[in-house]
C-alpha cells in the first residue's frame, strides 16, 4: 500500500515535493496520509473486520476542495497537522477523494457512547482547525460522520444503505463499466424474453384465474440493491389472503441454522405449505411464477442473474455479513446459489455464492448461470 509523507503529498498534480523548506517544523514532517487507492483498501479491509467482531466504527470526511482553491499546499499541509493533533494514532487518515476529500477511519466506537464520541471527535477537529486556519478557510470546510455499521430502515423504502462507506464497491470506472454491460443484457434479455414467452404469460395469467379467487400476480415489498426496497412480481401461487406466518417462521430458522433446507423442501421453501393452490404448485415446480419478475428487471429493480432478493422479516434477521449480497450486486431472477444446489444450499453458503459471483462477474459468467438455470428447470431439479 501506498503511504504519501505529508511533503511528498503536497506537490501539484500528485507529483512529489521533498524541498527542505517546506512549511512546517520538522517535527511535523512526519505525519502522513494513505493515498486514495490505499486508503479505499483499509476502509474496506475494516468494513470486514466490523462484520465479524461486531464492533462499529466511524469514518470522519473533511470536503476541503474548496478550502484547497488558494495556497493549496500551505492549507493540505495544516489541514493533515490538525488531523494529527485531534485524532488517534491508530485512526487511519488518508484521501477518500484525492484533491477534494480527506477521511479518517475512527476505530473501536463504543456503541453505547455513539453521540458523545461524535461530538468530542467533532469538537477536537474543529478547535485544532482554527488554531491553524482562517475563518473564512475553516468555513469553507464540511465535515460529515457515516457511522458502520449503518442502520437500513426496513420501513422506510426512500433509505437505502450509506453510500459513503462503500466507495469500493458502488464507484469506480471498472464498477461503472460493468454495470453499464449487465444492465444492456439485462434490457435486452428481458425484452426478448417478454416477447418470447407472451403467449404463455397469458394462458398462465387466465389459468390463475379460472381456479381460484383472486389477483394474477402476487405482489410483495422486496429489499433490493443498498436496502432500496422495490415491489416484486410474482403469478399468485397461493390462496388469496394467505397470512405469512408459517414462511416468516422457517425464514428465520433457516437463516440461524436451526432448520434444514433439505428437510424442508429448500431455501426459503416449503414442500408440505397449506397455502398454495394446486395450480401454484404447477406453476412453482417448473418456476412459471418467477415469470412476471422480468417486468422488474426491465424497470430496472432487478437483474437477470443475481443475489435473491429478501423479504423484510428475512432481512431483519440477518447478520452483519449477510448484507454485503445486497451491496456488491443488484438482485436477480436466477443466481449461482441456484445453479449450485438450487433450493438446498445452507443460508450462509448460499450468501457465499452470492458474494462470489459479485467478484467473478462477467458477461460470459451470467450466460452460464441462464443456461444453467434453463437446464435446472426443464429437469425441475430442486424445485418445489
Amino acid at each position: 500500500m501506498g503511504i504519501l509523507g505529508l511533503n511528498d503529498q503536497l506537490g501539484p498534480r500528485g507529483q512529489s515535493k521533498n524541498d527542505s523548506g517546506a512549511n512546517g517544523s520538522a517535527s511535523d514532517r512526519h505525519f502522513s496520509v494513505l493515498t486514495e487507492e490505499s486508503f479505499i483498501q483499509l476502509l474496506s479491509l475494516e468494513r470486514r473486520r466490523a462484520e465479524r467482531s461486531r464492533r462499529q466504527f466511524m469514518l470522519m470526511l473533511l470536503h476541503v476542495r474548496q478550502a484547497l482553491q488558494t495556497k493549496r499546499d500551505g492549507v493540505l499541509q495544516k489541514v493533515v497537522l490538525a488531523l494529527s493533533r485531534s485524532t488517534r494514532d491508530t485512526d487511519l487518515k488518508g484521501w477518500y477523494e484525492r484533491d477534494s476529500i480527506i477521511g479518517v477511519i475512527l476505530t473501536e466506537i463504543d456503541p453505547a457512547n455513539i453521540g458523545a464520541a461524535l461530538n468530542a471527535v467533532h469538537n477536537k477537529v474543529g478547535v485544532a482547525l482554527r488554531a491553524e486556519l482562517s475563518l473564512r478557510q475553516v468555513n469553507d470546510i464540511h465535515i460529515s460522520f457515516h457511522l458502520f455499521p449503518e442502520e437500513w430502515d426496513s420501513q422506510d423504502k426512500d433509505t437505502p444503505a450509506d453510500s459513503k462507506l462503500y466507495p469500493d464497491l458502488l464507484n469506480g470506472d471498472r464498477r461503472k463499466t460493468s454495470r453499464i454491460m449487465k444492465r444492456s443484457m439485462d434490457i435486452v434479455g428481458s425484452l426478448i424474453a417478454l416477447i418470447l414467452f407472451l403467449p404463455l404469460l397469458i394462458l398462465v395469467s387466465v389459468a390463475i384465474k379460472l381456479t381460484s379467487k383472486g389477483p394474477i400476480l402476487f405482489k410483495q415489498e422486496r429489499v433490493g440493491q443498498c436496502g432500496r426496497r422495490f415491489t416484486f412480481l410474482k403469478f399468485r401461487s397461493m390462496h388469496f389472503g394467505a397470512a405469512p406466518n408459517i414462511h416468516e417462521h422457517y425464514v428465520k430458522r433457516f437463516i440461524s441454522g436451526q432448520a434444514d433446507p433439505a428437510s424442508h423442501g429448500g431455501a426459503f421453501k416449503l414442500t408440505t405449505d397449506p397455502r398454495i393452490t394446486p395450480l401454484g404448485r404447477i406453476l412453482r415446480k417448473t418456476s412459471l411464477d418467477e415469470l412476471p419478475q422480468l417486468l422488474n428487471v426491465l424497470k430496472g429493480e432487478m437483474s437477470l442473474v443475481g443475489p435473491r432478493p429478501p423479504v423484510s422479516y428475512e432481512f431483519q434477521s440477518y447478520d452483519q455479513w449477510h448484507r454485503r449480497r445486497l451491496l456488491e450486486a443488484k438482485p436477480g431472477i436466477t443466481g449461482l446459489w441456484q445453479v449450485n444446489g438450487r433450493s438446498r444450499t445452507r443460508f450462509d453458503d448460499m450468501v457465499r455464492l452470492d458474494l462470489e459471483y459479485a467478484r467473478m462477474w462477467s458477461p460470459w459468467l451470467d450466460v452460464k448461470i441462464l443456461l444453467k438455470t434453463l437446464r435446472a428447470v426443464l429437469s425441475a431439479e430442486g424445485a418445489y
